[in-house]
């Protein structure tokens, strides 16, 4: 758009804000005006006529982002109302496809100026998958040792044998309830054996903590692992390959794709929307309505790997204590200290009070999909879809920065920091957690008095609501917290020591009720195959009411808890009526 169509524009909308009785309505087309261009108009409008609270009404079509759109508390009372297909994207389209030998083959083209990396891509809107040697995750190869000192893990020769000369190969490394993305540096095989080594970051990171670790057992279920991102692995239809150093990407089709006329999609743009406002200046009132967020991206394991300690949050610094340390308020002994960081999300919010995301949708996403972090207040997602989506579909709070120990109670002066009085209800979350397999369904960590209700979750690699952090007994920040009405089914795809829902630390005056929690996998390669939960308290939890929540079998586990939880009435022995009530509701 031209400057004096971009003036023009501007001088319609400021005269439609004169006139008070008329509401200021912006309507949207893609490919004519940016929602961005959008929002700088209705705030020039607003300078003009104080009061005026206005509507973007976008209409259907992809936006296709070059960066994230921001709404600031000048967006304040805005409403941003979707048509059906509306999709905000940070994809780029990849074309100019030609045949060569079993594969397809295509240029990748610069985006915003730089060589496109990226770990996903999608055909015809179906994901394809990143080469690697297995394509049944029962027939992974399993570790033979682990030399922390030394920081190298010794496999089986014959797992290696493909990739011994192939470059930026990886290792995504099965360990309880975590996976960690391990960029391998060196291959040397000596007879059957073959040591790996790691580059850094993330080798110093994985090497030094001891929860979790890759596990070395005597009963056959040593960590499994897969290896990823080589040409040399490129054998089976849906399988890709991108060649950061050629900048081509490689392709074999499943069957009935012609690669001439195929839609392909790959993410460039790693958040696409973030409400970002301040503790004295929350971005206030703001709603959107009917919006797909698709095709954002997450490099952060192709630069630096992923260590993760639980829920995607991912180790910058961690290591043993020796000997063990007491702890005070009855919590068990200390062995390790950790500190984390927070994995990307298509949509952040900070700094917001009252911000509201109802009927939207999110997939094809890398990482997270819908992020409150800090100094939010209220606010409601409803009625939301979550799928296809690379890490957790929906988290909440936070969980602890960079300078908190991970252990430690988490106590703050300013309470505007906590996530407080956010409803999360009637979503439907299935496919989530797909590449980061250790993330979360609905993931809340130091929280205040959030609700999460009535939504549905389904076919996730772990746990499908993990509320709570800590691993502490210590009260703090968190309480009044409540899950109730949650329908839990087919989880724990990839991932076991887990559960439907599963708490950390004390959280006074906490309520999880009349939740249904079912079918769980069983996937044959996890270290320990019974230790899985319908039900499960862990470190520190205390303060927490678990009543009237249907499951087959009373398969709980209470670990390490603090004083004051109460279980009442929780089994196959509960009421149908508690069944019929659980999930989205009409």
């Amino acid at each position: 758009m031209d400057a004096r169509r971009i003036l023009t524009l501007a001088m319609l909308l400021l005269s439609t804000a004169v006139h008070a009785s008329d509401p200021l309505v912006i309507e949207v087309q893609p490919g004519e005006y940016t929602i961005e261009q959008a929002l700088q108009q209705a705030r020039l409008a607003r300078l003009h006529h104080e009061g005026d609270n206005p509507t973007l009404r976008l209409h259907a079509g992809t936006y296709r982002l070059s960066q994230p759109v921001i709404l600031r508390p000048e967006d304040n009372h805005t409403r941003i109302i979707a048509e059906e297909g509306t999709i905000l994207s940070g994809g780029v389209q990849i074309k100019g496809w030609r045949k060569q030998g079993k594969w397809w083959v295509a240029d990748v083209p610069q985006w915003n100026g730089r060589p496109l990396e990226f770990r996903q891509m999608w055909v015809n809107g179906q994901k394809a998958i990143r080469a690697r040697d297995v394509e049944d995750f029962e027939k992974m190869w399993r570790i033979k040792s682990v030399d922390k000192k030394n920081e190298v893990i010794y496999v089986p020769a014959a797992a290696v044998r493909k990739v011994l000369h192939a470059r930026q190969v990886e290792m995504v490394l099965h360990e309880m309830w975590c996976i960690a993305n391990l960029r391998i540096k060196d291959i040397r095989v000596a007879g059957e054996s073959a040591a790996i080594t790691f580059h850094q970051p993330e080798s110093h990171v994985h090497f030094m903590h001891p929860w979790p670790s890759p596990m070395v057992t005597t009963d056959g279920h040593n960590s499994a692992f897969y290896l990823t991102n080589a040409k040399e692995l490129l054998d089976t239809p849906g399988e890709w390959f991108l060649d950061t150093k050629e900048e081509r990407l490689y392709y074999m089709p499943r069957k009935g794709e012609d690669m001439r006329t195929a839609e392909v999609e790959v993410p460039a743009l790693e958040t696409l929307l973030k409400v970002e406002g301040t503790p004295d200046r929350p971005v206030t009132d703001v709603t959107l309505t009917g919006i797909t967020f698709r095709h954002a991206t997450w490099l952060r394991p192709s630069l630096q790997g992923h260590a993760p300690l639980q829920a995607g949050m991912y180790m910058t610094e961690a290591y043993k204590i020796r000997p063990q340390i007491s702890r005070p308020n009855g919590d068990h002994k200390l062995d390790n200290q950790g500190w984390v960081g927070r994995p990307a999300a298509a949509v952040t919010v900070n700094g917001a009070t009252d911000v509201v995301f109802d009927r939207c949708r999110f997939e094809h996403c890398a990482s997270t999909g819908l992020d409150y972090h800090t100094f939010t207040q209220g606010g409601k997602i409803s009625r939301c879809t979550f799928e296809d989506i690379g890490g957790t579909a929906i988290l909440a709070g936070t969980f602890g920065s960079e300078a908190q120990e991970a252990h430690l109670p988490y106590r703050v002066s300013d309470m505007r920091e906590i996530c407080t009085g956010l409803t999360i209800a009637d979503n439907r979350i299935h496919d989530a957690t797909n590449e980061d397999w250790g993330c979360i369904g609905i993931a809340a960590g130091f929280v205040r008095g959030i609700t999460i209700e009535h939504n549905e979750i389904s076919d996730v690699s772990y746990t499908g609501i993990s509320m709570g952090w800590g691993w502490n007994q210590q009260t703090c920040v968190m309480a009044d917290n409540t899950i109730r009405g949650n329908l839990i089914h087919h989880y724990a795809r990839h991932m076991y020591d887990t559960a439907g829902i599963y708490t950390l630390g004390a959280q006074p005056h906490s309520l999880i009720e009349a939740n249904v929690v079912s079918d769980i996998y069983t996937p044959g390669y996890v270290h320990d195959p019974e230790h899985w939960f319908y039900l499960y308290t862990d470190e520190g939890s205390s303060y927490i009411t678990v009543r009237n929540n249907w499951t087959p079998t009373e398969k709980y586990l209470k670990n390490s808890n603090g004083p004051g939880n109460t279980w009442e009435n929780n089994g196959p022995m509960v009421a149908d009526s508690i069944k019929t009530k659980a999930g989205i509701r009409p």
